[in-house]
């Protein structure tokens, strides 16, 4: 937990201090290597480690964008809502691998991501997130967040394989038992 919350440190640190700023929209990619540390068996990134890369570069959106002055400084936190991953090849230890982050759409509550790891020029995993901002136990109007952060949004409406992704999650939460 604490090499998560070193890394975040640094990714404030770069996006206020170094980095040239980005839209919200934009599309998004990270050079990564797989360390020792991501790795079960020694040898490929473990299933965990995907999704914490997700959070990395979905966070470097937020500090790397007006996205961070419109929600977190007005005391609003990011939640995510849902995730999903298909894996197709694992990626290898020690090697480097590109996490692109592309803006799938938004809705009036959440905004739908997918994320793309490759390796070597090929597609090793595929996620995809419903994410949005809470404040006093409610979650906000992500279209408005959005257009706050970038005067030029152009609303894009999630396409119905995104939307049908997340379609069924409260009812499998509401049919699950502890």
């Amino acid at each position: 937990m604490i090499y998560y919350w070193l890394h975040m440190l640094y990714i404030y640190i770069g996006s206020r201090m170094f980095w040239k700023k980005i839209k919200p929209s934009a599309d998004l990619t990270k050079t990564r290597r797989v360390n020792i540390l991501d790795c079960e068996s020694l040898k490929y990134m473990a299933n965990s480690k995907y999704f914490y890369y997700m959070a990395l570069i979905r966070y470097e959106v937020v500090f790397r964008s007006d996205l961070y002055d419109n929600t977190v400084r007005k005391g609003m936190f990011g939640v995510l809502a849902s995730q999903k991953i298909i894996y197709k090849k694992p990626l290898k230890m020690l090697k480097t691998f590109d996490i692109t982050l592309k803006l799938e759409g938004s809705d009036d509550k959440w905004v739908y991501h997918r994320q793309i790891f490759t390796q070597n020029g090929q597609i090793c995993a595929v996620g995809f997130t419903k994410a949005g901002f809470w404040k006093n136990k409610n979650v906000q109007d992500m279209e408005d967040i959005l257009r706050q952060s970038d005067p030029e949004h152009e609303p894009k409406t999630p396409s119905t394989e995104i939307l049908s992704m997340f379609e069924n999650d409260y009812e499998t939460l509401k049919n699950s038992k502890a």
